[in-house]
């Protein structure tokens, strides 16, 4: 397959990396207004280096694009690529809203080509191994999932807050390990750095199956911090997703169904039991992102993070601001 990256920003200079490196396709080019910058990776990794998206669409007709560009532009970029024929895996946020985020679902499947979004935790061994024994019934029913991602502000965005940034990362996970659609919610927002935008939220949410969803997610913690906790009837789950890692601490009381102490007999006990931590099998989550694209431009298949997934997280993000003035925000 002839691919080419739109946008050579941090992520897009990491799509160029792994797509000269991918067997079963080839690098053709690299879109930018920045010359220097695709000039340099195409000396590196190969394919042609365009000022105009236009232009490479046209000379060099490839089958697949990353779009990893500023949000505000991913709708028009993409509803070229897809009117040309080309699969688009779109960076998220999605879109800059949900009429524009639409437009594009409708249009990827107008034309019956792959639409896929870049959230990016999906591909993460640390989380695919979790979702394997949460379906697995190692941790029985849940009853929350608690994320924070935080970190120092990133000067390069401009266009989005930490809402549409960061939060849709973890509203996406929420919904992947609920497996459920979000009913209620609460929030609140700030904005303490003299942006435009918000740069803490903190949100409460409840899905439709009953779990409590936690969301801490900032610009101002002066260290990255990625991390997922779901917490059930037998214990809690906990991955870091930067280093790769999950763990587990099992509830002893629920392993000896104890359900009495001193003071009422509760519908089931809690208490500090074993802790382990499960070997997982480190991989670049974006190279595994990037591989599942092109096998589903290959054979047809839907995406494992669809433009409706991508919709949704975007939707969630935007009613969290909205939430940030009200007490409680209906879905």
């Amino acid at each position: 397959m002839k691919v080419a990256v739109i946008g050579t920003g941090s992520m897009g200079q990491n799509h160029v990396r792994l797509y000269s490196d991918i067997s079963g396709c080839e690098l053709v080019g690299i879109a930018d207004q920045n010359a220097k910058q695709t000039s340099r990776l195409t000396s590196l990794y190969g394919g042609r280096a365009y000022s105009d998206y236009k232009e490479l669409i046209e000379k060099e007709k490839p089958d697949a694009v990353t779009i990893a560009l500023p949000t505000f532009l991913h709708k028009q970029v993409t509803m070229d690529c897809l009117d040309a024929g080309i699969h688009v895996l779109v960076e998220k946020p999605i879109a800059k809203t949900v009429e524009e985020a639409r437009e594009m679902i409708d249009k990827a499947k107008q034309v019956g080509k792959t639409l896929q979004v870049g959230h990016i935790e999906r591909f993460n061994p640390a989380i695919q191994q979790l979702k394997e024994r949460i379906a697995d019934g190692q941790l029985g029913n849940i009853f929350t999932i608690h994320s924070r991602r935080q970190s120092p502000y990133p000067g390069r965005i401009t266009d989005v807050g930490v809402a549409s940034d960061l939060a849709t990362h973890e509203l996406d996970m929420m919904r992947n390990l609920s497996q459920s659609e979000v009913t209620t919610m609460t929030a609140e927002v700030s904005k303490v750095m003299n942006t435009d935008n918000e740069d803490i939220v903190f949100g409460l949410l409840r899905f439709n199956n009953g779990i409590l969803g936690i969301l801490d997610v900032n610009w101002v913690t002066p260290t990255k911090v990625r991390k997922v906790a779901v917490t059930g009837e037998n214990g809690m789950f906990t991955v870091d997703y930067l280093n790769q890692t999950l763990s587990f601490h099992s509830n002893y009381a629920a392993e000896q169904n104890e359900t009495k102490n001193e003071w009422f007999t509760t519908k089931f006990g809690v208490s500090e039991g074993d802790y382990t931590s499960f070997r997982v099998e480190k991989k670049e989550p974006l190279r595994v992102e990037i591989e599942a694209f092109l096998e589903c431009c290959k054979k047809g298949e839907t995406p494992l993070v669809t433009g409706e997934d991508g919709l949704e997280a975007l939707t969630l993000a935007l009613k969290i601001i909205e939430c940030g003035d009200n007490c409680k925000c209906k879905r």
